[in-house]
C-alpha cells in the first residue's frame, strides 16, 4: 500500500489529486485526519478500511473506481469475506480493475460475481512457471545442521557483495535466525507482523541503503534470496521467485529441507 502511495504522490503533486494510505499497524490518527479532509485516491488494505467504515469516519458512496491488486494474494490471506463486504458498499455503476499475478478458481468467481462484461489482458502464460533468472537449489538436511550450513553460505555470499534475504517460517524463527547470524559477526535485520510499522520501515530503509545487508523475514514481506525454510504454498514460492526476477541481475536462491 505504501509502494503504491509512493507512485500516487508523485503523479498527483501536478494534478492536484489527494490520495492517503489507509493500513494496519499505523495509528489511526493521521489516517482519520486525511480521510476527514477529503482525499480523491485511498490506497487500502481491507481490514483497515473496514475499521473506518463501520466507525462512520468514511463512507464509499462516491467512490467511482475500484481497483483489487494482487487479487489473489488477498484471497490466500483470507480477505474474501471483507472484499465482499466493501465492495457491496460502493456504487452500482462502478468501475473495477482486478489484478491478479495468478487465475484460480476463486479468483475468477470473484470476477464474475463483481466484474460485467469485462476485459481480461493476460500477459505472459496463464500457467506458473519459474524465473530463469532465478537458480534454486534444495539442500536437503537436519534441522540441527541448518545454522552451519547457512553460516557457511553466507560466508561465500560475503564474497559476491550483494544482498540477501532469509526467509523463514514464523515469527520466532525469524527472531532466532537474525541473532544466529549477528552472533557469527554479520549485520542482520528481521521483520516480521509483530513489528510496528515503524520499525518494519526503518529496516527495510536501511536493507534498501546497504550493499551487502541480510534480511531475515516470513512470507509478508519476504522475496527470499535464500529460503531457511521452505514456503508452505507452492505457488508462493513460484510467485515469489517470479517477483525476485524483476530485479536486473540473476539471483540464486537456496532452501533448505529436512
Amino acid at each position: 500500500a505504501q509502494q503504491i502511495q509512493t507512485v500516487a504522490r508523485d503523479f498527483g503533486s501536478s494534478t492536484f489529486v489527494r490520495s492517503t494510505c489507509i493500513f494496519g499497524g499505523a495509528p489511526k490518527g493521521p489516517q482519520a485526519r486525511d480521510l476527514m479532509r477529503g482525499v480523491e485516491i485511498v490506497i487500502a488494505t481491507p481490514g483497515r478500511l473496514i475499521d473506518f467504515l463501520e466507525q462512520g469516519q468514511t463512507n464509499l458512496k462516491r467512490c467511482t473506481y475500484l481497483v483489487l491488486d494482487e487479487a489473489d494474494r488477498m484471497l490466500d490471506m483470507g480477505f474474501e469475506p471483507q472484499i465482499r463486504k466493501i465492495i457491496e458498499q460502493i456504487r452500482p455503476d462502478r468501475q473495477v480493475l482486478m489484478w491478479s499475478a495468478t487465475w484460480p478458481k476463486e479468483v475468477r468467481k470473484l470476477a464474475e460475481d463483481f466484474l460485467h462484461d469485462y476485459i481480461q489482458i493476460n500477459i505472459g502464460s496463464l500457467e506458473l512457471s519459474a524465473n530463469h533468472n532465478i537458480v534454486q537449489i534444495v539442500n536437503i538436511c537436519r534441522d540441527t545442521e541448518k545454522d552451519e550450513k547457512l553460516s557457511t553460505l553466507l560466508q561465500e555470499l560475503s564474497e559476491e557483495e550483494g544482498k540477501t534475504i532469509v526467509f523463514a517460517e514464523t515469527k520466532r524463527k525469524v527472531d532466532a535466525i537474525t541473532r544466529t547470524i549477528q552472533r557469527g559477526g554479520w549485520r542482520a535485520m528481521g521483520i516480521h507482523g509483530d513489528k510496528n510499522q515503524n520499525e518494519r520501515d526503518y529496516v527495510l530503509r536501511e536493507f534498501r541503503k546497504s550493499s551487502a545487508g541480510i534480511l531475515v523475514a516470513t512470507d509478508v514481506a519476504a522475496r527470499g534470496l535464500g529460503t531457511y525454510t521452505s514456503p508452505v504454498n507452492g505457488r508462493a514460492r513460484l510467485l515469489g521467485r517470479w517477483k525476485t526476477g524483476l530485479m536486473p541481475k540473476k539471483l540464486r536462491k537456496l532452501s533448505y529441507n529436512v
